[in-house]
């Protein structure tokens, strides 16, 4: 059936991602899913908050759907973590369009979103999915006294699970995480989250900068945060002999930043600065070029809700060595498109990587497997075609209901409401 469906990306707007120099994967992540689920045949808007006051209210993209822009607080760039006061104002004007619009199905992401939608769709009889991305509790538990987030995150993140028609959440970890938040795992869906095979493939010319110093090259790619593991990585080189790092995330190659600081203390410390590459921020369109330069790309994070490059590096034929946390359980198939090691394990993971780097035919088997598994399970055609199959059982199911039963209880008010 041909489905109305209202996404809704409070921070996170998809065409961010068409820049995508300060995009991030919930971006990609709505971009991607929107154009598949347009290719499908449904009709597709996503609703964001305001930052510019130069945006026009509705965007249509070249993917034939529709970006709308809500004024929810001032039109400006903000912190994520300052939007939660804001999100009366967002529910208010989504609710607006939802009783105009009247879709299918609204599928929330991000907490915030989650909130807001599931508040602006009550007793519309509209089924409302949520994905978190993340989880609070995870972040709590990695970042302690450094989470920034919101007093009241973990309470709402529970209710908005309860209250929606259910959660497409993205790996196996996250379900463990939901089942011990007290969420009804019948109500949980699993979906993963996509790569563009078409865009991330073995045909990308390498990148011929930053230029290969050493025999071997590993690459690793996203934001210049701790949690992100680059000192593992920077430490395992002293037993990596031959092997350059190229780190690619953050701003332009010219910026400074605290963590590239720490991480080039750190490399001068070991004595390894010399086989250290900032790449700086590497825009979409050259990042397949910049995976193909390496002989193993190396996602090392304490922890990571789901984690797109992996699969970009799959797609791309480049082995993945990765922690052991998150969605790269599902995704790197251990020993057959890469290896998986503990988190902030500097000696587990420079075991791997020597392994690896000193056979050939091994990196070799481990790309061609990634190419298969990327296309065959996490192309953005078969993520959206999963995610429709979620869609389609959630407005059968509710089409059956007594209309006036249909999300008429109350959203508990937390937080800002």
């Amino acid at each position: 059936m041909v489905l109305r469906i209202a996404l809704v990306s409070e921070h996170a707007s998809p065409l961010a991602a068409i820049g995508a120099v300060d995009a991030g994967g919930q971006n990609v992540h709505v971009a991607e899913l929107a154009s598949g689920l347009t290719r499908l045949g449904h009709e597709v808007v996503v609703y964001t908050r305001r930052d510019d006051p130069g945006l026009p209210a509705t965007v249509r993209t070249d993917d034939a759907y529709d970006v709308v822009h809500l004024d929810a607080g001032p039109a400006q760039v903000l912190p994520k973590d300052d939007l939660w006061p804001l999100m009366p104002a967002f529910a208010t004007a989504l609710r607006t369009h939802l009783e105009v619009l009247r879709p299918d199905v609204v599928h929330a992401h991000f907490w915030m979103s989650g909130w807001a939608a599931t508040r602006a769709a009550r007793g519309l009889g509209i089924a409302t999915f949520v994905t978190f991305h993340a989880l609070g509790s995870v972040k709590r538990r990695h970042q302690g006294a450094a989470d920034t987030s919101p007093a009241d995150r973990l309470d709402v993140e529970l209710t908005v699970a309860r209250r929606a028609t259910g959660v497409v959440a993205t790996c196996r970890d996250e379900v463990a995480e939901l089942a011990a938040m007290g969420v009804d795992l019948d109500r949980v869906d699993v979906v993963p989250c996509g790569v563009d095979v078409r865009h991330f493939t073995t045909g990308a010319a390498p990148l011929d900068h930053p230029p290969r110093r050493q025999p071997h090259r590993i690459v690793s790619v996203g934001r210049l945060v701790p949690r992100k593991g680059y000192a593992t990585i920077v430490e395992a080189l002293v037993d990596l002999p031959g092997v350059e790092l190229v780190i690619a995330g953050g701003h332009a190659t010219d910026g400074v930043e605290v963590e590239r600081l720490r991480l080039e203390a750190l490399a001068a410390e070991l004595g390894v600065a010399d086989r250290v590459q900032f790449a700086g921020q590497v825009g979409h369109f050259l990042m397949p070029a910049l995976l193909c330069t390496a002989d193993v790309v190396v996602c090392s994070p304490w922890y990571e809700p789901f984690g797109l490059v992996p699969l970009e590096a799959m797609a791309c034929g480049v082995p993945v060595v990765a922690s052991a946390v998150g969605g790269m359980l599902d995704s790197v198939a251990d020993g057959e498109t890469g290896l998986l090691v503990p988190p902030q394990d500097p000696a587990a993971l420079a075991a791997a990587l020597g392994g690896l780097l000193a056979d050939p035919q091994r990196r070799a088997a481990y790309g061609r497997a990634g190419v298969v598994r990327a296309r065959s399970l996490y192309s953005w055609d078969v993520v959206a075609a999963a995610t429709a199959e979620v869609y389609d059982r959630a407005v059968a199911a509710l089409g059956s209901a007594p209309a006036a039963t249909l999300g008429a209880g109350r959203l508990p008010v937390l937080g800002p409401a």
